[in-house]
């Protein structure tokens, strides 16, 4: 960034200076955090299976993969259901009822080569499964160490790497090297979330010390390996890290005035249930935090480089006219963020709104209930620190990119020249 100087005993630009206090506080925060990532970093852990994921002798359950070469509907209570068999299932003894029947090849596993049978009574939830699907089968063992398999879920592995890599091309394509470093970033992200933050957490760390040590992190990481370092860079990450600090503030203050507590969702209860040594409502906290930082990300990174955009298309604009300019794009980012983010918690919602309305209950007894309170808390509480971080990165913005005293330096220089 270019400075100018003034002669003799002209107004001294504070530009440098700013920059200067903007470099140093990141540097400062950047040590800070690694320190922290180096302090909460957990140890070794033997943390005891919860029941629900337990086999019958206590370990983890396995799946394998199978493949669906038969599929009819017919009666069941086949002796062979779940069981490994080669030829042809043993026929039910009672056919008193019946059901969708599927003869799986198990592809995987010490019984890969084998067949399995699945009989699945038609309802709600149950998989619908047709020849040629590749599952994913539970196998355990009963009794007496027999062989059981069940079905798990389907196999999605190629679908999603498919989905995935027309994702990473597109954007590449459309951005280009700055695409493939933001999918560096986001790479980058989940490594931080999987390898640090999950374990720490489990550990028994602070769920909200955790998420702001992780997610300054990965704000730095994803910023500048988006956006190169620069000052631009450097003044949007200034600016989404102290967003966030005021959203970690905002939403612990929303969780206490509210008394959310999260155990309307079925996971919080079974983390509570299964890992005691988790706070809820520091996983509340956690999970407010790192949902906030892709929207004020966003935000600030379109600030930053409004407002030196803005300062280099026209030298002679003051900073009070680069302000207001770049804030009348940040009012309509505002306007246009805060309801895509309520619309995107409230799709998240959906069906226990739709089950709520059938329920028979008022509309302020749903929207004040635990489970839609925490969307609505989620919501408002991402929606202010969004507004705020617009004026705030702006601001940081337009000094970096209209140094304090340079015009006046300028006018000196022109004139003693």
């Amino acid at each position: 960034m270019d400075h100018t100087h003034s002669h003799g005993s002209g107004p001294v630009p504070v530009g440098p200076i700013a920059s200067r206090i903007v470099v140093a506080v990141l540097t400062v925060v950047g040590i800070a955090a690694i320190v922290g990532v180096a302090l909460l970093w957990p140890a070794k852990q033997d943390i005891a299976i919860p029941l629900p994921f337990q086999t019958q002798t206590g370990g983890a359950v396995a799946t394998e993969s199978g493949t669906v070469t038969l599929q009819d509907l017919g009666a069941c209570g086949s002796a062979s259901a779940g069981k490994v068999f080669t030829g042809n299932p043993t026929p039910p003894v009672d056919a008193s009822y019946e059901c969708q029947r599927s003869i799986v090849r198990i592809d995987t596993g010490t019984n890969a080569g084998t067949s399995t049978l699945l009989e699945v009574s038609p309802g709600p939830g149950a998989p619908d499964l047709r020849v040629g699907d590749e599952i994913r089968l539970v196998r355990g063992e009963d009794s007496s160490g027999t062989p059981q398999y069940a079905f798990d879920d389907y196999t999605r592995g190629m679908p999603l790497l498919i989905v995935g890599l027309i994702f990473a091309v597109v954007i590449v394509a459309v951005a280009r090297w700055r695409g493939l470093r933001a999918l560096l970033g986001i790479g980058v992200a989940l490594g931080v979330l999987v390898g640090f933050m999950l374990p720490a957490i489990l550990a028994g760390s602070s769920a909200l010390l955790v998420a702001l040590i992780g997610g300054t992190v990965i704000l730095y990481c994803v910023l500048y390996l988006a956006h190169g370092v620069n000052l631009r860079t450097s003044s949007a990450l200034l600016g989404t890290i102290v967003s966030m600090g005021l959203a970690a503030l905002l939403s612990d203050l929303a969780i206490k005035a509210t008394k959310v507590t999260g155990f309307s969702e079925e996971q919080n209860t079974n983390v509570q249930a299964y890992i005691g040594q988790v706070s809820i409502t520091g996983l509340l906290l956690a999970g407010f935090i790192i949902g906030s930082l892709g929207v004020l990300n966003d935000v600030t990174i379109t600030q930053a480089s409004a407002a030196f955009e803005l300062a280099a298309l026209d030298e002679d604009a003051t900073r009070r006219s680069i302000f207001g300019s770049a804030m009348r794009v940040g009012r309509d980012h505002i306007a246009s963020t805060v309801y895509t983010l309520v619309l995107a918690y409230a799709g998240g919602a959906l069906p226990l709104l739709l089950l709520f309305s059938v329920a028979g209950r008022s509309i302020s007894t749903v929207l004040t209930g635990d489970a839609v309170a925490i969307e609505i808390v989620r919501s408002c509480v991402g929606g202010i620190a969004l507004a705020l971080s617009v004026p705030l990165t702006t601001g940081i913005a337009v000094l970096l990119a209209r140094p304090l005293g340079t015009r006046k330096a300028s006018a000196g220089g022109r004139h003693s020249a």
